[in-house]
């Protein structure tokens, strides 16, 4: 058994300065506009023998106010709570709530490359619930689920379509790691369905000890409304590139683009939908290996007006977030 618990703060401050100190809508972590807060708090105990292994994370933040509201007021405050059991070798069964199979980064800003966020991942699941089974070895990770929903804890109401995803990661040295991940199911009632078919692409390099090259791209699709034929798609591209500059500082710049143009995943009520791109460089300092201080600027440019500054509105986006982070 072993206990362990993260505390991240942060300060953001959007110079479109929004009235009710909350950041554009497709924005679930740091999403507070100049205020000191708490992105994310988590406490979780593990358990692990050779045939039994479980985990449970409980946690508050803004991050769990936003990326919960659908889930129950108890719900909402748990990270992950799952039990696994090993059927055979290097065969697991897993169930319960457990991280994404998508996507690489999560909630746990230490473990990722960038303070913030991509658009890729603020727009895919961060949790999901289910079973799994997974084999691995040296090299590679296959992995298939039985799932919910689209992050979700509790199924729509109506709905009982299962959601099946499926994961493929090579490794063939410490240098490389290529993943496929896959989502297909409808995430709403079945009077209205609508399946939705996913697929995420990542590959991560690192080219020195020092330098580290991350890119992904997602694609999605999902039916029309009823009785319309045809099918909605969108993509992300994102590309990070990360150098450690001394053992104790570090900097990342960030480049994507995120296209919904008929709203699926963010819905902007305009005829070209969501059509933006992002610019951020961040840096990093580890003063010791239990904390981690970082401060990032982002840029937001948009097809559409869809930003607000003041009481106008705005193609531009400009924000400073600087953030601590503890880990023990």
């Amino acid at each position: 058994m072993t206990f362990s618990a993260y505390a991240e703060v942060y300060y953001s401050y959007d110079f479109g300065e929004p009235g009710n100190h909350t950041k554009p809508s497709f924005l679930y972590n740091h999403n507070k506009h100049n205020e000191l807060n708490l992105n994310l708090g988590l406490l979780k105990a593990a358990y692990s023998t050779d045939r039994v292994r479980a985990n449970l994370g409980l946690m508050a933040g803004t991050y769990a106010t936003a990326n919960l509201a659908a889930e129950t007021d108890v719900m909402r405050h748990v990270y992950e709570a799952n039990v696994g059991y090993r059927l055979g070798h290097n065969l697991w069964l897993d169930a319960g709530i457990m991280p994404s199979h998508i996507g690489f980064e999560s909630a746990v800003g230490k473990d990722c490359p960038t303070l913030t966020r991509s658009l890729s991942a603020e727009n895919t699941p961060y949790y999901e619930t289910g079973a799994k089974i997974t084999w691995n070895n040296d090299q590679w990770t296959v992995a298939a689920m039985y799932l919910n929903g689209w992050q979700r804890i509790r199924r729509p109401d109506g709905n009982q379509t299962p959601a099946l995803g499926t994961q493929v990661a090579y490794k063939p040295n410490s240098a490389i790691l290529v993943n496929w991940s896959t989502f297909i199911g409808n995430d709403k009632a079945d009077s209205v369905k609508q399946m939705r078919y996913f697929s995420d692409l990542y590959g991560v390099l690192n080219v020195t000890e020092k330098f580290t090259l991350t890119a992904g791209f997602d694609y999605g699709m999902e039916q029309k409304s009823e009785g319309l034929s045809g099918m909605n798609k969108w993509y992300s591209i994102t590309g990070i590139a990360r150098i450690a500059l001394t053992e104790k500082l570090a900097m990342a710049a960030r480049g994507e683009y995120y296209h919904d143009e008929n709203g699926v995943i963010v819905a902007t009520g305009l005829p070209d939908g969501f059509r933006v791109g992002g610019y951020s460089l961040n840096l990093d300092l580890n003063p010791v290996s239990a904390v981690m201080f970082r401060l990032e600027g982002k840029v937001f440019n948009s097809r559409n007006e869809i930003f607000t500054k003041g009481a106008e509105l705005d193609k531009h986006n400009l924000s400073i977030t600087a953030m601590m982070a503890v880990a023990f």
